[in-house]
């Protein structure tokens, strides 16, 4: 999912959930780890044996301006804001120190066309989809969408803590998409959502006071509490639990070999759980929008 906003650099805006890119087996590489295959694997992931387009260094891509809460202070160097949170722990996780990460401009309608790359791989709120990847490749996903509640500041359910508390709000939300799903199927209000061919319609819905809320996709809560709803806010976020989640994933050239090394590198921040913990930095506390339970 990427949208133009001043949130989200230019791109297309996708509301459709998107296919996953399929998890590494990580059952079947740990019995490879004993044997030679697996070893020779194993050292095609070490620092020195990798095929970086910087000898040396990992050039990592991403648009400009680059948004909060994705990076701080447009400044993807800083390790600060989600996205160079997470750019930063898979370069730890290949060995590679803060000096020598760095970083490239790359807009984001280019990053996913095809043809050689300047980046080892580009992070930019990029939807793993199918179409795209036949153009490059993708890591496994880094996040997984979720729902956001907007509400006017200030008013009834502004200030919700639980989907319950949402149950009598009368909801705005456009028509075919996993938000309308989710309202259905997690939210289940007392009153049937309002639903709109797009999401303007929504969104201005709101600013008139014809509805208490709308739901979309947390990316675009973002965007339409920055530029679209004046005084609005963003009452929190929630999983949808039907349908195939959107995922955002890392972005490489076609064949890249340094896909499945990432792919190691994300699987153990994941079951670490410091992606989790990135993400509940960056996206609920730091940007405001708690978990709704």
């Amino acid at each position: 999912m990427r949208r133009p906003s001043l949130l989200l650099a230019s791109g297309a805006l996708v509301l459709a959930a998107a296919a996953c890119a399929p998890a590494d087996d990580t059952s079947t590489n740990a019995g490879a780890a004993a044997s030679p295959a697996g070893s020779a694997a194993a050292d095609a992931c070490a620092k020195e044996s990798l095929k970086l387009t910087t000898p040396g260094k990992l050039t990592i891509g991403t648009d400009k301006p680059a948004y909060e809460p994705w990076f701080k202070d447009d400044n993807p160097s800083s390790g600060q804001g989600f996205e160079s949170a997470v750019a930063y722990a898979v370069a730890g996780k290949m060995g590679f120190t803060k000096d020598e990460v760095a970083w490239a401009v790359v807009p984001f309608d280019s990053s996913f066309a095809p043809g050689p790359k300047q980046f080892d791989f580009d992070v930019n709120q990029i939807s793993i989809t199918p179409s795209r990847a036949k153009a490059v490749d993708f890591s496994q996903g880094y996040y997984t969408v979720k729902q956001g509640v907007v509400a006017l500041d200030g008013t009834k359910f502004a200030s919700a803590t639980s989907l319950a508390e949402l149950k009598d709000a009368k909801i705005g939300v456009q028509a075919g998409t996993t938000a309308l799903e989710a309202v259905r199927s997690v939210i289940q209000p007392a009153k049937d959502p309002s639903v709109y061919n797009q999401q303007v319609d929504a969104v201005n819905a709101l600013k008139n006071k014809q509805i208490d809320a709308i739901v979309v996709d947390l990316p675009t809560a973002f965007y339409v509490t920055a530029a679209q709803v004046e005084d609005s806010k963003i009452v929190g976020q929630f999983a949808a639990n039907s349908g195939e989640p959107e995922e955002f994933g890392l972005l490489f050239q076609k064949g890249s070999p340094l896909v499945s090394c990432v792919d190691k590198a994300l699987g153990e921040l994941k079951s670490s759980g410091e992606l989790a913990q990135i993400e509940s930095q960056w996206l609920t506390a730091a940007a405001g929008a708690p978990e709704l339970k």
